[in-house]
């Protein structure tokens, strides 16, 4: 977030931009075009369930609402705040696929997240253990935030006011819900989940209403053999809610302004509102994105831990790319896997380049810009990642000296300390080709047509200075290409060949960056080894 004072030009500007996320903040003006609320700011939400570890949706969930947050803040003098809930409180349904200890999960269903131990063995439970992942990660985005705990809002009594209000509107809430049930369901649904005195557990069981102003309610405790109805209080952390009634009570009890969702939770957002409204508030604004995909197309769980996980992107991809495939389309289903970081990365350099030179109207449309929030870092990257990547990949196991020593031949004052950004794409680069890209290279030999192009290559090069232009270098490759006497259908097919005889993949790089980058007497080593 920046502290910089937008001018009236950005100002004018971000008023008619079509960037999703001046869209949004125009909501917020529009709610409070009168002036600031009575608490005096806007507040923005994002959720967290951590009944299994936090991923890159839930972190998207928090990068998104920055964004808009930074639009509004562009917008409005109003002061903001943002919280990120989680909803720790809730029963643990299912045990996830991926963490250890499952055994000792399960003698613990259906029991709050925060008295469940860490099957980690490292915080108090297994909720403190997920909030604590989220934390890290969220701080080392530096997002400003505010983390708010379900079970200590609940236990602290913060909710005992809001949770009265939901007694006093009981019929009317179950009015909303149950036309919303199937009928065998309708007939166990209560708002309230209280919480057993014996076992522990977050009962799923009728209740009724025994004394709103004192919120007392009567219910059967299924959780112990032999128990009848028991009366009991909702207050100070004994019950909490069933979700849409939930989320509905947060937004009025915190009074949010703003909470964008999943397109799974639309529904939610209906019946949610509606309870909002049923307790005299405004739901927040919002709108609902797009889930991200595995590479086999199904929706990224946090139970199953399919996708990628945040350290998985941070190895592969510097933090900047991650924030830049989180802004595009965010109402498109996107594919979240291995193959996206390259792209991902040079698609970031390539609108950090074009952002100086741009129109106002053009840098608010442009990624980058609420990326960093108006205020980008120095620094150039000369050389793409996709072609760093086909370096170290003929390289083989290089180290970052050895790709620097290489880089000397293409890059003029090739140095760490010039290229500081350059410098951790490199390890960026070695972790990829090490982890994903070596296990699937293979060299095939080249057919006949394809050998005699490599020996005219090898001869124009041959006759080339060793520090040939890469647009040089890049019009004899094509020449050869175009020749008749090789007989390639396309240029296409004599590009295929190159990757595929010289760096064992199926695409590739621009042929003439690359054998400047490497080196003319590399390459012809390179050819050399192939036509063996």
């Amino acid at each position: 977030m920046t502290d910089s004072t937008p001018s009236a030009a950005l100002r004018e500007a971000a008023l008619v931009s079509k960037a999703w996320p001046y869209e949004e903040a125009r909501k917020l003006l529009k709610r409070y075009e009168k002036g600031a609320p009575a608490k005096g700011h806007v507040l923005f939400e994002t959720g967290y369930g951590p009944s299994g570890l936090p991923h890159i949706g839930t972190f998207n969930e928090v990068l998104r609402t920055t964004m808009v947050r930074q639009a509004y803040q562009e917008l409005s003098d109003i002061p903001t705040r943002l919280i990120a809930f989680s909803d720790d409180m809730d029963g643990l349904r299912k045990v996830p696929d991926n963490v250890p200890n499952q055994d000792m999960l399960r003698e613990h269903l259906g029991k709050p997240l925060t008295k469940i131990p860490d099957p980690f063995g490292k915080f108090e439970s297994f909720a403190h253990h997920n909030n604590a992942m989220l934390r890290e990660f969220l701080d080392r985005f530096g997002f400003d935030y505010d983390f708010r705990s379900s079970t200590e809002a609940y236990e602290g009594g913060q909710f005992d006011e809001a949770l009265k209000d939901i007694l006093r509107h009981y019929d009317g809430i179950m009015g909303i819900m149950l036309p919303t049930l199937r009928k065998e369901r309708q007939a166990t649904y209560s708002p309230v989940l209280p919480i057993s005195p014996t076992s522990g557990i977050v009962l799923q069981v009728p209740v009724e209403v025994v004394d709103a102003e004192a919120g007392l309610i009567r219910f059967a405790d299924t959780s112990v053999p032999g128990v009848e109805t028991i009366t009991q209080s909702i207050l100070g952390g004994k019950a909490k809610l069933q979700w849409k009634v939930d989320w509905a009570m947060r937004w009025v009890a915190l009074g949010v302004d703003y909470e964008m969702s999943g397109k799974d939770l639309i529904d939610s957002v209906v019946q949610s509102s509606k309870i909002a409204r049923e307790l005299g508030a405004r739901p927040p604004e919002g709108f609902n994105y797009e889930m991200f995909l595995d590479e086999k197309g199904e929706k990224i769980s946090k139970s199953k831990g399919n996708g990628l996980t945040l350290e998985q992107w941070l190895t592969y991809g510097p933090d900047e790319s991650l924030a830049f495939y989180a802004y595009r389309e965010p109402k498109k289903a996107k594919q979240l896997h291995m193959g996206v970081i390259p792209r991902a990365v040079d698609e970031y350099w390539q609108f950090r380049g074009n952002y100086p030179n741009q129109s106002i109207e053009q840098k608010l449309g442009n990624p980058v810009h609420h990326i960093h929030g108006g205020v980008l870092p120095e620094g150039e990257l000369p050389v793409t990642f996709g072609l760093l990547l086909n370096l170290v990949g003929v390289m083989g196991d290089a180290s970052k000296e050895q790709v620097w020593g290489y880089l000397s031949n293409y890059v003029p004052d090739a140095s760490p300390a010039k290229y500081p950004e350059l410098d951790r794409l490199i390890g960026h680069a070695l972790a990829y080709h090490r982890d994903f890209v070596a296990p699937t290279l293979k060299r095939r030999k080249p057919i006949d047509n394809e050998a005699a192009a490599l020996r005219a290559l090898d001869a124009r090069l041959a006759e080339m200075p060793a520090d040939a232009s890469a647009e040089d270098i890049q019009n004899e490759v094509y020449a050869i290409g175009k020749e008749e006497a090789f007989g390639f259908a396309s240029l296409r097919d004599w590009f295929k060949a190159l990757y595929e005889t010289l760096l064992g993949a199926e695409q590739g790089p621009r042929m003439g960056s690359f054998i400047a980058l490497y080196g003319i007497a590399n390459s012809r080593r390179l050819i050399a080894e192939a036509l063996a």
